[in-house]
C-alpha cells in the first residue's frame, strides 16, 4: 500500500517513518526543494544541536520503500482528488505557517511585522528571503511571551562574533551587522507565571555576549491569584522554574552593556502609534492585572492604566494558524485542517476515507520538535486501523515510477533525494572555508540551477 505525505517538516517525516514501519511505502511532497521545514528554516540558526535531528531523518530517507519530491504545492501542481487516485493514503503535514494578528489600530504601519517574516528572514526562506526589515531604531518591541519571541529577541541582540558561525542567511548576516537596534522590548499580557517560554531557552537569554537582561523586580513577583496557582498542582514545573528564573534576572546589577533585552509583562497592545511618514514610532500599551475567571483560570484583565513604549521597530508573536487547503475540511476558527484524532472529518463530522492530518496543523503550534514524534504515531495509528478494518480507499494499480513520472510532468524543477542531497552538499562545502554549518541558498530557481548541474535527469 502506498501513502503521501504532503510536508517534509518533523511531522512529515516522523509520519513517514511510522507509516514504513507500518508496511506502506511513503512519497514525501514538499512545496520547497528542501526538506525539513521549520528545523531549516525556523529553528533560530545559533541552536545547531536543535537541528542535527535531521540526522533522523536522513536514515528515514535511506528506506527503500521512502521518496521525496520537492517543489510540488499541493493546489497549484497537484490536487488533492489526483492525489486519492493514486495512494491509499493521504497525511497533510502542512504546519501553520500564517501568523495571527493583533488586530488593532496602525499594524499596517512600515516597521511593524509577523515574527514569521523575519524567522524565515534570518534562516533563508526563500518566501521571506526578499523581505526588507528597517533596523535603524534603537528600540524594538516584541509582543509574545513565547519560544518563537525569545529567539526573534536573541537574534536582534546577538555580537556580529555569536552570528558568524551560524547558518543565518548572507542577507541577514549584514544587515544585522549594521543594526542600530540596542533594546528589544519583549511584551506579555499576562505575568511571569504565565508565560510560554521553555526553561532553557529564557535561561539562554542571560547568557548573550553584550546584552543584559532587564526585568523590574515588582514585574518579577506573582500576584496574589498567580502564586496562590503556582502553589497548587495545577501547574507545572515549567512555570515554576520560569517565575524562578526571572526572579534571578531582576536581582542582577545595573545593565552596564552597551544592550539590553527588557522583559515586561502585564501589556496589552492597544495601538500602534506612527509619525508623519507613516512607520511606527510606538505602542500603547494597557496596564493588566491577573485575577480569577469564573471558570477558576487566571486572565489579564486591565486597569484602565496605559502607557506608550517609544519605538520604531514591532514584530507580533502572538501564535499562528494554518491555512486552508483546496478541498480539504478547514476548521477556520482554530485554523486547523478539521479532524479527529488525526482523521479528517467532514463538517457533519464524518471521517473522510483515506485523509490524515498530523503536527501542527493537526492539534495546533504547540510543542517542540519532539512532541510531532507522538503526534505523527497517533495518527499514524488510526491510519493501520483504517487499513485493518477495509476502510482505505483503494487506489488504482500505479505504480512508483508511473507516479514519479506523472509529477515531473507537473513539476519540470521536481527535486528528489538525491538533488537534495547536491544542493546540500553545495552549502556544505560553501560553509566550511568560513568555519559555518552551511551558507544558504535562499532563491528556489538559484537551487534548482544547482541541482540540475548536479544530478541528470532520468531517462525517459
Amino acid at each position: 500500500m502506498r501513502a503521501a505525505v504532503v510536508g517534509a517538516g518533523p511531522s512529515g517525516f516522523y509520519a513517514a517513518d511510522q507509516l514504513l514501519k507500518g508496511g506502506f511505502e511513503v512519497d514525501l511532497l514538499d512545496k520547497l526543494p528542501t526538506p525539513f521545514g521549520l528545523v531549516r528554516a525556523g529553528v533560530a540558526p545559533d541552536h545547531p544541536k536543535i537541528k542535527s535531528v535531521t540526522r533522523v531523518y536522513d536514515k528515514t530517507a535511506q528506506d527503500p520503500r521512502f521518496s521525496f519530491f520537492g517543489g510540488v504545492e499541493l493546489g497549484a501542481d497537484v490536487s488533492r482528488d489526483e492525489l486519492l487516485e493514486r495512494y491509499h493514503a493521504v497525511v497533510y503535514a502542512v504546519g501553520t505557517a500564517s501568523d495571527n494578528r493583533l488586530g488593532i489600530a496602525g499594524e499596517e504601519l512600515a516597521g511593524v511585522h509577523a515574527a514569521t517574516d523575519f524567522v524565515g528572514w534570518y534562516n533563508g526562506h526563500p518566501a521571506h528571503a526578499h523581505h526588507r526589515f528597517d533596523l535603524a531604531a534603537e528600540r524594538a518591541v516584541v509582543i509574545g511571551n513565547g519560544n518563537v519571541a525569545i529567539d526573534v529577541a536573541r537574534m536582534l541582540m546577538l555580537a556580529a562574533e555569536e552570528v558568524a558561525p551560524t547558518d543565518t542567511a548572507d542577507h541577514a548576516i549584514a544587515a544585522l551587522a549594521g543594526s542600530a537596534v540596542r533594546e528589544v522590548v519583549l511584551l506579555g499580557r499576562r505575568g511571569p507565571a504565565q508565560a510560554a517560554f521553555t526553561n532553557p531557552e529564557l535561561r539562554e537569554l542571560g547568557e548573550l555576549a553584550r546584552a543584559d537582561v532587564v526585568v523590574d523586580p515588582a514585574d518579577a513577583a506573582p500576584d496574589p491569584a498567580s502564586a496562590a496557582w503556582l502553589a497548587s498542582d495545577a501547574t507545572d514545573r515549567t512555570a515554576r522554574s520560569n517565575v524562578e528564573i526571572l526572579g534571578a534576572y531582576a536581582q542582577r546589577p545595573a545593565p552596564a552593556r552597551s544592550h539590553r533585552v527588557v522583559l515586561r509583562f502585564l501589556r496589552s497592545p492597544v495601538e500602534l502609534l506612527g509619525d508623519d511618514r507613516g512607520h511606527v514610532r510606538g505602542l500603547r500599551v494597557a496596564v493588566n492585572r491577573i485575577e480569577a475567571g469564573p471558570d477558576g483560570g487566571l486572565r489579564a484583565v486591565a486597569t484602565g492604566e496605559e502607557e506608550v513604549i517609544p519605538c520604531g521597530l514591532v514584530l507580533r508573536s502572538i501564535g499562528y494558524r494554518g491555512e486552508p487547503l483546496s478541498g480539504v475540511p478547514f476548521d477556520d476558527r482554530r485554523g486547523l485542517i478539521a479532524n479527529v484524532d488525526g482523521r479528517v472529518v467532514d463538517p457533519a463530522g464524518t471521517p473522510r476515507r483515506g485523509e490524515y492530518a498530523v503536527g501542527w496543523i493537526k492539534r495546533g503550534p504547540s510543542g517542540v520538535i519532539g512532541t510531532n514524534k507522538k503526534c505523527a504515531a497517533a495518527t499514524v495509528e488510526r491510519i493501520l486501523e483504517d487499513r485493518d478494518a477495509g476502510r482505505l480507499p483503494s487506489a488504482p494499480a500505479v505504480d512508483r515510477d508511473a507516479t514519479a513520472g506523472w509529477l515531473r510532468e507537473r513539476v519540470p524543477g521536481l527535486v528528489t533525494w538525491a538533488g537534495w542531497e547536491a544542493l546540500d552538499a553545495h552549502e556544505t562545502a560553501a560553509g566550511r572555508p568560513h568555519g559555518r554549518p552551511r551558507v544558504k541558498v535562499v532563491r528556489v530557481a538559484d537551487m534548482q540551477a544547482l541541482i540540475r548541474a548536479a544530478v541528470p535527469e532520468p531517462a525517459g
